[in-house]
């Protein structure tokens, strides 16, 4: 009996360790292959660019992959998986394990195991630390692409935002968004008096929200008035917190795990809706589940082909459901971000639905 549970014990620890070495190995084919892209595209965006050396364009691509690789990861997790599975198929060992009494569950099991601890992992040490890394890497960036900066990661985009303050309304464009929204690059001002006339427009290389001011560095100020003036330092009012400014702008991917939280609830003390950073939380915290879902669909594969043939087929049927529920879970995450659909459905249903749609399968191959 003991000797049982030694050898079930040593089976399930050498299956564990082979998907995390083919998990891992294609984690980090993909990263390297990220980051040479990137850095091409953004030695290429900065080539006429003074400052844009080689070792500093390589840093930045480098801060920004692990946040970049955050999408990638359940491929990663299914197409490891696949792949370890095939590779005990090829060498007979799952045949054998299954020729010894071992079920498809006792087999799987080490697989969900590893894919349940790399999914929290990733939310709670990974994701914060991407979105230092990339923070780092924007810090690193600040100034070298110019005005017409746009990072390739930018899910906003250019920033437009109306806002009110004490001298009259204005409109804020930017290029770049730094401190979740409280420090802007490429800035355009666009003010306007209590009447709603136009006034001046306003340009300047950084804007850093203070108390109900923005603090303009390096302005340019043009009015119907006379010739531009140029100021070290100039004054925009508003009545935007930090809260509304992060609300309004700040992408809720560049907020890591453990601050989530207190924005959602400061953003809900101010009676700011909450939908995109409640939706980006819950799918952190469902990730662990579609990485689950993205194992029962490589053991699916695995088990067909050790019992039907046709690898090219069944592997390709494996990839089309791992896709189909990465559009899921996106297409959840926009009805979910745009209030329609609530963010705790929005963000576990794809992992739930593709957990139990593996299970199902599995217990009709195994058990008919």
């Amino acid at each position: 009996m003991l000797a049982s549970l030694r050898s079930g014990h040593t089976l399930a620890v050498y299956f564990a360790l082979r998907f995390v070495a083919s998990i891992l190995g294609l984690f980090l084919l993909a990263a390297v292959l990220i980051f040479i892209f990137d850095a091409l595209e953004l030695l290429r965006r900065a080539s006429d660019q003074d400052g844009a050396s080689l070792a500093r364009i390589g840093a930045i691509s480098l801060l920004r992959v692990p946040q970049l690789m955050e999408q990638v990861l359940p491929f990663a997790v299914l197409f490891g998986a696949i792949a370890a599975f095939l590779g005990l198929s090829r060498k007979l060992e799952l045949v054998v394990a299954r020729a010894a009494g071992v079920s498809v569950w006792q087999f799987t099991a080490p697989a969900l195991i590893v894919g349940i601890v790399i999914g929290i992992g990733a939310v709670l040490l990974y994701n914060p630390l991407a979105v230092t890394l990339r923070t780092q890497s924007d810090e690193l960036a600040s100034g070298l692409f110019g005005r017409e900066q746009n990072f390739l990661l930018q899910t906003t985009g250019d920033i437009w935002l109306r806002q009110d303050g004490q001298d009259g309304e204005s409109v804020l464009h930017a290029k770049q968004i730094l401190n979740s929204g409280e420090r802007l690059l490429g800035v355009t001002l666009f003010t306007f008096d209590r009447q709603g006339s136009f006034l001046e427009r306003i340009e300047a290389s950084e804007a850093t929200l203070g108390e109900k001011t923005w603090r303009l560095s390096d302005a340019t100020v043009y009015s119907t008035q006379g010739d531009p003036q140029t100021y070290e330092s100039y004054n925009v009012s508003t009545y935007l917190t930090p809260t509304e400014v992060r609300e309004s702008i700040a992408a809720p991917e560049s907020i890591g795990f453990w601050d989530l939280p207190r924005v959602i609830e400061l953003s809900q003390r101010a009676g700011l809706p909450a939908y995109r950073y409640s939706l980006q939380y819950q799918t952190l915290l469902a990730r662990p589940a579609l990485l689950a879902a993205m194992v029962l669909i490589a053991a699916c594969v695995s088990l067909r082909v050790s019992r039907m043939g046709g690898i090219g087929r069944l592997i390709l049927g494996g990839i089309l459901a791992g896709f189909v529920l990465y559009v899921l879970s996106e297409l959840g995450k926009d009805l979910g971000g745009a209030g329609i659909v609530p963010p705790i459905i929005a963000a576990w249903a794809p992992g739930v639905f593709g957990v139990l749609m593996g299970i199902t399968i599995l217990l009709h191959l195994e058990d008919g």
